[in-house]
């Protein structure tokens, strides 16, 4: 009997972990200092999160979304997140440049609908096998 509750408490306990969903904020400036930042981000289109000021804008194409997820497995959060949040940036450098626009203002986590505006730090969901950032900013060109 106590083997089956044993059993049954190990069961329950590593499902809550697998099920596990913690966001967590990390730095902007430490990621962007990172080597990682440099080879995968392009310095022609320029980034500006929360409120910080872009300069004159000359034209916008209006606001855009990208939600990224990751292998967070055998990562830690922070680890995951950083990667995770590189691709998010990526892709609205990427959608920036589709459209003709060269920066992207008013950067803000976006994670399950629920906004987070900061100049300094990002949010990320960080479960046992999967991490996530949900980004909103303005193409704009400068």
């Amino acid at each position: 009997m106590k083997k089956l509750i044993l059993g049954m408490t190990l069961v329950l306990a590593s499902s809550a972990s697998i099920a596990r969903d913690d966001i967590g904020r990390y730095s902007v400036e430490e990621l962007l200092n990172t080597a990682k930042a440099e080879q995968a981000l392009d310095s022609n289109i320029k980034l500006f999160f929360g409120k910080q000021k872009a300069g004159e804008v000359k034209s916008t194409y209006g606001e855009v979304q990208t939600n990224k997820k990751t292998n967070a497995f055998n990562k830690s959060d922070k680890e995951a997140c950083q990667w995770v949040m590189l691709s998010a940036l990526k892709a609205l450098q990427d959608r920036a440049r589709r459209e003709g626009m060269n920066a992207v203002m008013n950067i803000s986590s976006y994670y399950k609908k629920r906004e987070f505006v900061s100049e300094t730090e990002f949010e990320c969901g960080a479960g046992f096998v999967m991490a996530g950032v949900t980004l909103k900013g303005d193409l704009v060109k400068l």
